[in-house]
């Protein structure tokens, strides 16, 4: 996408195309990187240089499925990022005199009650609208239940069978996954410390405070120090804006004939949270296709088709030119 908006403000400078607003391009570094985020700063510091209207960004894209198109997605909320650190402390000792109380043994053991905890489903407005237009492009037991998740109260069997597909347990409910371990400092100690990484997405509405506490009480170990790594980001999402939607149906319907337009939440988390929470709009669009069942983002082989990436070029082309262009 970057390579995209790029050729984008070119291609705007060199055709001199008059436009009826600004087009801001901000690349930002880090986002990955913990804390020293870019956008952050900019928001933060540089505020007149990125108060727009809305924002453009990541987090968003359209869906395939054994080259069928499902859905292009807009990313209207995310859940926040957030890491725990679990740590256990003990006085250790020799191995040839094991203690009762290792610390190795209790953090496994409070890891063990964590696998075991499941925050409670929750839908909100883009949830919701998520499900409710994807039924239409799902296999007929997937739709039936997705609608039923919808009813009031949701049907806990539907909601048990979408739970056990983790891309649509992720949209569901707050979760959180131990990622790192360590512990011990020779193979003839006891361990003096264990510890675990431990991370967690939340879902808007609900603070990293709220979920330490409920890490706790799962855990119900006093001598289990559970701490926050980072600061809490969590945040409001988008407002749905119709006029937004609206264009990004025609393109997309001009372009995919057919192909539905969602509001989607991530489940990962992006720099448009920075956006959100100084009250500037941001959303997440791209046009850019993956096969759903094959998503390597993060993994090995992180790819993107060439048709794909030339099919998002001309369609965020499209979007800037009639978003910000003279002419509607």
């Amino acid at each position: 996408m970057a390579a995209i908006f790029i050729d984008v403000v070119v291609r705007l400078r060199e055709n001199k195309t008059p436009l009826r607003r600004d087009v801001i391009l901000a690349l930002t570094a880090d986002e990955e990187g913990g804390p020293d985020d870019g956008a952050k700063w900019l928001v933060q510091t540089h505020r007149s240089l990125v108060d727009a209207e809305l924002v453009l960004n990541e987090g968003g894209g359209g869906r395939t499925r054994r080259g069928k198109y499902l859905s292009n997605g807009v990313q209207a909320s995310e859940k926040a990022y957030m890491s725990y650190r679990f740590e256990v402390r003990n006085p250790g000792g020799h191995s040839s005199l094991p203690r009762r109380d290792n610390a190795i043994y209790q953090l496994a053991e409070a890891l063990g009650r964590l696998q075991q905890l499941e925050f409670p489903a929750e839908l909100n407005e883009i949830t919701r609208a998520y499900f409710e237009e994807s039924a239409r492009t799902e296999s007929a037991e997937v739709a039936a239940d997705m609608l039923a998740i919808l009813n009031d109260p949701p049907d806990a069997a539907a909601l048990k069978r979408l739970s056990e597909m983790p891309s649509y347990n992720s949209m569901l409910r707050t979760t959180c996954v131990a990622t790192r371990l360590e512990g011990g400092h020779a193979d003839n100690a006891l361990p003096q410390t264990a510890a675990a990484v431990v991370n967690c997405r939340i879902l808007p509405g609900h603070s990293g405070e709220e979920v330490q506490a409920v890490l706790a009480r799962a855990v119900d170990d006093d001598q289990v120090l559970i701490t926050p790594t980072e600061v809490d980001t969590s945040g409001p999402g988008s407002p749905l804006n119709l006029e937004l939607m609206k264009i990004l149906s025609r393109l997309t319907n001009e372009m995919w004939p057919g192909v539905p337009v969602l509001p989607v939440m991530s489940s990962g988390a992006t720099d448009s949270r920075y956006f959100r929470q100084a009250g500037i709009p941001a959303y997440g669009v791209s046009g850019l296709f993956v096969d759903v069942d094959d998503i390597r983002a993060h993994g090995r082989d992180e790819r993107l088709g060439v048709k794909e990436f030339y099919d998002g070029q001309m369609f965020l082309w499209r979007l800037v030119n009639e978003l910000a262009g003279a002419v509607r």
